[in-house]
């Protein structure tokens, strides 16, 4: 069966995740997750995606990327993988390949899934068990999105933005975010769209990216999760904002 196209479109977020060959271990010591994050900033610049979060988890990444041209994402993974496998063949002295043979990706609508996506990202080392709090972790974007802590490699996207005027309202606006437990139905959103390289959003964002794209995607449950609505209601209440 031949492989689904991906679809990237300028000016959309898109949910990125590259993962070890079967599974295994990419990043083993703290050196190697610095050497990925200056290759990945160096990447960035390059193609000029924005980056709003990531997390380097010890067998995969996660990256939710705003691309200015349809083919800048795949520019940007193809660069920093070849880069970093060069350097962890080099220093580990081993051979072979190092990721799956293709990354995942799915296209997230921004105003209603943007803020589901960065939390279902930056909670990956807490579902893992790793920390009990994403603050503790300190290979991901929390610590800038969530303590204002300075990261250069990230760009805020309008709809993080949003959540208030300044740092002062907008940083404990984010992190409350973070004190309800991501619902199953909603993470499982997340991870069949990535699986079936299918966009992340209600059914008229999918419908408008078919008809830009004039591809068809398979059946898969379309709508926001009822938790998205019930946690986009309560927020839009808490701080005034329509998201």
């Amino acid at each position: 069966m031949p492989r689904r196209p991906r679809i990237h479109l300028p000016g959309l977020p898109l949910h990125v995740v590259q993962r070890g060959h079967n599974r295994d271990a990419c990043f083993f010591a703290e050196e190697d997750y610095l050497a990925y994050r200056e290759w990945l900033g160096e990447a960035l610049r390059a193609t000029g995606c924005q980056l709003h979060p990531y997390v380097q988890m010890t067998n995969h990444v996660h990256l939710l990327l705003t691309p200015p041209t349809p083919e800048a994402v795949s520019g940007l993974m193809i660069s920093l993988g070849r880069r970093y496998v060069q350097y962890i063949n080099k220093t580990y002295r081993r051979t072979g390949t190092l990721w799956d043979s293709r990354y995942k990706s799915s296209l997230v609508q921004a105003d209603t899934y943007l803020l589901l996506c960065q939390r279902y990202i930056e909670l990956n080392p807490v579902r893992a068990g790793m920390v009990d709090d994403p603050v503790h972790y300190r290979w991901s974007s929390y610590r800038a999105n969530g303590m204002g802590q300075a990261d250069p490699l990230l760009t805020p996207h309008p709809v993080y933005a949003a959540l208030g005027r300044d740092d002062a309202a907008r940083l404990p606006a984010y992190r409350a975010l973070f004190r309800p437990e991501l619902e199953s139905e909603a993470i499982g959103d997340i991870r069949m769209a990535l699986d079936q390289g299918q966009p992340l959003g209600d059914s008229r964002f999918i419908d408008s990216i078919e008809r830009a794209t004039g591809q068809r995607r398979e059946p898969r449950p379309r709508g926001r999760p009822r938790k998205v609505e019930a946690e986009a209601a309560g927020l839009e209440e808490q701080l005034g904002l329509d998201i």
